[in-house]
């Protein structure tokens, strides 16, 4: 299969394309800087990529986005968010829409245009909003705060792929485990220190997700058919934080107990610090049924593997 990745030099991107590759897929990622090389193309929503270039390729696995954390959500910053999703998932549809109403050259006329068969389009389990102990899944409406209507707008746009007769899978994200990026590395650190512990009450839900199961999952998403619109891209076992930092300490071989007061962490982080203190209870009932396995769902389980390394 020929893949493009917008994100695919990022913490997911990047592992991405090193294992698609590894099984023989041909994979190119986007680049804002200028490259020649055969691997990358150089592209910056909301410029069109050109109609003879996205033709060629079966699918495209859209990644890109402004990071949500760990900084305040300042006003220009969440124009940032919300834009930088908008912008290139747009721009994305809108190339692939263009190959209908291009002419072919002369010197194809005896093929057919090739429109991608598949976008799959990150998007985040901040779609559900909080939902205390209630379980979530893929039915389950969405909310109506900041991270909700971002990725309602961001996933709107993935939609619009529909009508050219394309596969679409949304991936609704949750918190992404991995030594190299993502949250576990601020989250592993005052453990480091001695003075780890939960957040707020610690009773709130955290929906997780190693790493590797991420790739799975998109791969998967790749080469079944069946699979299709929004999918919760979460273990099958979500924590609370109050069990996800003992599982943390008795990694790390550290104690758990000093709790960060709510109040401190809605000085720091504002709006996010808030986002923080809730949580969503969220099930993969969509992949599961399809049939995925879970390298790893235990949480426990999956920080041995991250951090005993």
């Amino acid at each position: 299969m020929n893949i493009l990745i917008t994100g695919g030099t990022g913490f997911i991107g990047t592992p991405l394309a090193r294992e698609l590759r590894g099984k023989g897929h041909s994979v190119t990622v986007t680049t804002r800087r200028p490259s020649d090389s055969k691997d990358k193309l150089t592209w910056s929503a909301p410029a069109l990529i050109p109609p003879d270039i996205i033709s060629r390729f079966d699918a495209v696995i859209n990644l890109a986005g402004e990071p949500i954390a760990p900084r305040r959500w300042t006003k220009d910053r969440k124009e940032r968010i919300l834009s930088s999703r908008i912008n290139t998932t747009r721009a994305l549809v809108e190339s692939i829409r263009q190959i209908e109403h291009t002419p072919l050259s002369p010197l194809d006329r005896g093929e057919r245009k090739r429109l991608p068969k598949v976008l799959i389009s990150a998007s985040a389990v901040g779609f559900y909003g909080a939902h205390g102990d209630e379980y979530v899944t893929e039915d389950t409406p969405p909310a109506g705060d900041f991270l909700a209507d971002v990725c309602k707008q961001w996933e709107a746009e993935a939609y619009k792929a529909l009508d050219l007769g394309i596969r679409v899978v949304t991936v609704r994200i949750g918190g992404v485990l991995e030594a190299d990026g993502g949250a576990l590395p601020m989250m592993a650190l005052p453990f480091k220190f001695f003075l780890g512990g939960p957040i707020g009450s610690g009773r709130q839900w955290f929906s997780w997700i190693h790493r590797d199961d991420i790739i799975g999952i998109i791969i998967f998403a790749l080469e079944n058919d069946s699979v299709s619109g929004p999918v919760n891209m979460t273990a099958p076992n979500p924590v609370t934080n109050r069990e996800f930092s003992r599982s943390l300490g008795q990694v790390l071989h550290r104690p758990s107990f000093l709790a960060v007061p709510g109040i401190v962490v809605k000085l720091m982080l504002g709006e996010l610090g808030a986002v923080l203190l809730t949580g969503q209870r969220v099930l993969p009932e969509k992949i599961l049924r399809a049939g995925y396995r879970f390298k790893y769902s235990d949480v426990s389980q999956a920080l041995r593997a991250i951090l005993g390394k």
